[in-house]
């Protein structure tokens, strides 16, 4: 006895200890990292350099591309670099398993929003990072057309207007460039949200997490942008480096690499519990820290197009739905709009494919854009999504989703928006891009996946075991392809744990009855 309480002194000891010294660093160590990012993130960037004291900054600017020399004129590699840029180019070289190398962007790709820029460039472009990009003539290598006020502005001056292939009103109502340009600084959220919050012709509606609530708002909303939090900019984690953005939106994006992640400040175990640390492996971390998304304001989750072009007296018109969102447009059909939407999930590996107007369609509902991922796959993570279900033209002679011309500043060109004429608007449109259009076309069911990455919640409201865990309403029905403890049942399992519940009670009852037996038999 005692040799054997020897061995197990000198064998169990140490690990007792180590596993105590291993559990207390990782705690510190976690700790640590989020003292260190609440450190860092209370202090305010401040720039190293006043623009108003620039004399190349005190002329009377008559144009934003004055603007854009004199910023060049110091910042002399800048523009080179955003000719470079995604933000610019609105495309990207990437490559696509069994398409190849291919240039995807929102210059050529198609979506179930507002459906595509073509033949629409000269109001779509109020989004671009630059001037005059009316049409397919635009000069992308033109440094004197990247437009530096549009993420650099900090005075809140500074807007682009409607219709007007990326330019500020000009004129008599151009915006004051002087008291602009001594405003220019590091991006924040307003310019980075003049954009992203307002995609798709409108707050929240294509992202659900992305709207200008984050502008101000708290901890229970989003707990790095909030103002009672680390009040986190945009670019504290989408970085630059030579103006290229980390980050990836799989709208239009197709490979892992340069994504903006968790793991850029949070270490890859932050749990105390080394059991939910495990679940890294398979889920990713906005899966459980990202329970519900559209807090605030309500986003679309199903856009027709069929129901557009319907007038009354001759004239559009609108309706709202009863959280005050417009459920018709004529202009643009009918919606669906939800809020505090719990996500879908899906397993994601980081690349995509894209639909391209040139694919023939075979499947429905049509996969505007696909995420690629399995359950077999070691680089797919379970990942919370927003699907955006809508209703496009489709040519059934040609097998195509039909790209329709929307804008146009006159009437008569065949721009939807201005003549409500279904076909005029996709023969206009098809013509535009140079494919065929057969003078038919219906209307057919589509699909769009956007990971989710914002409005993370507080860890008290993060998506409890439970919420996976379970046979009746698990957020992880949708998943098949594997085993979930809680969810999904199996024979032999279930056979092998109701034979050791069997066999323990028989035990119990066995060993019982003999120690009964053995009693009444000494008492006598």
């Amino acid at each position: 006895m005692k040799k054997l309480i020897h061995i197990l002194f000198i064998v169990l000891v140490p690990q007792i200890i180590i596993a105590v010294l291993i559990y207390n660093y990782q705690n510190i160590k976690n700790e640590g990292n989020l003292e260190e990012l609440q450190e860092a993130y209370a202090q305010v960037p401040q720039s190293s350099v006043d623009h108003a004291e620039f004399a190349v900054l005190q002329q009377d600017f008559e144009t934003p591309h004055e603007v854009t020399e004199a910023c060049l004129s110091c910042h002399t590699e800048r523009g080179q670099e955003l000719l470079k840029s995604s933000h610019f180019k609105w495309e990207r070289e990437t490559f696509i398993p069994g398409r190849g190398v291919v240039y995807l962007g929102k210059n050529n790709l198609i979506n179930n929003f507002c459906t595509g820029i073509a033949g629409s460039e000269q109001t779509c472009t109020r989004c671009h990072a630059g001037f005059g990009y009316y049409d397919t003539t635009y000069n992308f290598h033109n440094e004197k057309n990247v437009d530096c006020l549009v993420c650099h502005d900090n005075s809140g001056i500074y807007k682009k207007a409607k219709g007007s292939a990326g330019y500020p009103a000009m004129g008599e109502n151009a915006p004051d460039y002087g008291a602009i340009a001594h405003h220019i600084g590091r991006p924040n959220k307003q310019n980075c949200g003049v954009c992203h919050f307002h995609s798709a012709g409108g707050n929240n509606v294509k992202h659900g997490q992305l709207e200008k609530a984050l502008l101000n708002t708290t901890k229970e909303v989003d707990v790095h942008m909030a103002q009672n939090g680390l009040d986190m900019e945009c670019v504290d984690c989408h970085s630059a480096e030579n103006h290229v953005m980390k980050g990836r939106y799989y709208g239009i994006s197709s490979r892992d690499y340069n994504r903006a992640t968790c793991e850029q400040c949070h270490n890859e175990r932050p749990h105390e519990d080394d059991i939910i640390n495990e679940h890294t492996i398979k889920v990713a971390c906005q899966t459980c820290h990202i329970p519900e998304y559209a807090k605030v304001n309500a986003t679309k989750m199903y856009w027709d197009w069929s129901t557009a072009c319907d007038l009354k007296d001759g004239n559009p018109y609108y309706e709202l739905d009863s959280m005050g969102n417009k459920a018709y447009l004529s202009i643009k059909g009918s919606f669906t709009w939800k809020r505090n939407v719990k996500p879908d999930y899906k397993f994601f590996n980081g690349t995509a494919d894209h639909y391209l107007l040139t694919d023939v369609v075979d499947t429905f509902p049509v996969q505007i854009n696909t995420l690629f991922g399995s359950y077999d796959d070691r680089e797919s993570k379970i990942w919370p999504v927003k699907i955006h279900r809508g209703k496009q033209p489709y040519d059934p002679q040609q097998k195509r989703i039909l790209q329709a011309k929307l804008w146009d500043p006159e009437p008569g060109n065949g721009a939807l928006w201005v003549d409500f004429d279904w076909d005029a608007s996709l023969k206009a449109g098809m013509e535009y891009i140079g494919l065929p259009y057969s003078g038919e076309y219906e209307f057919v069911e589509t699909e769009m996946y956007l990971p989710l990455n914002h409005m993370v919640s507080p860890t008290t409201k993060s998506v409890s075991c439970a919420e996976c865990h379970n046979r009746d309403n698990s957020r992880m029905a949708g998943l098949s392809g594997f085993y979930m403890p809680g969810r999904d049942r199996n024979n032999m399992l279930d056979l092998i744990g109701w034979i050791l519940v069997l066999g323990s009670l028989a035990g119990v009852l066995v060993h019982g009855g003999i120690r009964i037996a053995i009693n009444r038999k000494q008492n006598h």
